[in-house]
């Protein structure tokens, strides 16, 4: 092959090459202009929305990534490269990891539900998976809970989204409820009026709505009445404990008895 030869193909592979070079360079760079531009405008949509931080970050990469993705396969095209086989074997690298880390992804996409619809926010005391404690941190994979003697639970977020929970923060007052026995015999108006009378005294006990105060049961060894009261949230524990005291200490003031369960046994001879 003369030099001449040599010199016009190059030139030709140059002109060809270096034009689709030049293509793929300037696709690579506006590409990378419009994801930037998308991801921008969607990190201030979401929040606008007041989308909880770490879910906008979560979604935002995963954007990012996916757009990035397409736009290397689609300049890596314009250079001539066959992609077909590129593409079948991301995607099947992208099935086996996906059957591998199926119970992460699961948690993923459960961490993304609950940051995104919200059933708990941190500071919530709920029950869930069998454990009763205070949000302390909603992550992407595991919710953490600090139950009220200071354990550390960790619960993933797959079966958080999917399953049932109570939520004892999302309303602002709570119905108290306690049941209250009294001996037979004991004068059923009088212990209406000392638990009306208790109920009263506690400010913290609110008015609307009334207090109920009725019989609920003739049981075994007591008559049993059932109180209900309603209160801020806040102050849910504090008058449970604190009534049980005060109807232990005033009932036996009042000379009326807390019977507990006991049995007659008769001799005959």
């Amino acid at each position: 092959m003369s030099t001449e030869e040599t010199t016009n193909q190059v030139i030709d592979f140059a002109v060809t090459y270096g034009t689709k070079l030049l293509i793929a360079i300037a696709v690579f760079v506006i590409g990378s202009w419009i994801i930037k531009t998308v991801v921008n405008s969607l990190e201030k949509t979401m929040s606008k929305s007041n989308k909880d931080p770490a879910l906008v970050g979560f979604i935002l990469s995963i954007v990012r990534i996916l757009l990035k993705v397409m736009l290397v396969i689609t300049a890596l095209g314009m250079l001539g490269i066959e992609m077909t086989s590129f593409i079948a074997i991301l995607g099947a690298a992208g099935l086996a990891v996906g059957l591998a880390l199926s119970g992460t992804l699961q948690n993923f996409a459960g961490g993304a539900m609950i940051l995104l619809f919200k059933p708990f926010k941190v500071g919530d005391l709920i029950e869930a998976q069998g454990y009763l404690g205070k949000v302390s941190e909603i992550q992407i994979f595991n919710t953490i809970l600090k139950t009220p003697d200071n354990k550390t639970i960790i619960i993933p977020n797959a079966g958080l989204s999917s399953s049932s929970l109570v939520n004892f923060s999302t309303e602002k007052t709570r119905r108290v409820d306690w049941t209250i026995g009294i001996g037979y015999g004991d004068n059923v108006d009088k212990a209406r009026q000392v638990l009306k009378q208790l109920c009263d005294e506690d400010e913290r006990i609110l008015k609307d709505p009334e207090v109920v105060i009725a019989v609920s049961a003739l049981a075994d060894s007591s008559v049993n009445f059932t109180l209900r009261a309603w209160v801020e949230a806040e102050h849910y524990w504090g008058v449970f404990f604190e009534m049980n005291e005060k109807v232990y200490k005033t009932f036996d003031k009042e000379g009326l008895n807390i019977p507990y369960p006991q049995m007659d046994v008769h001799l005959h001879k």
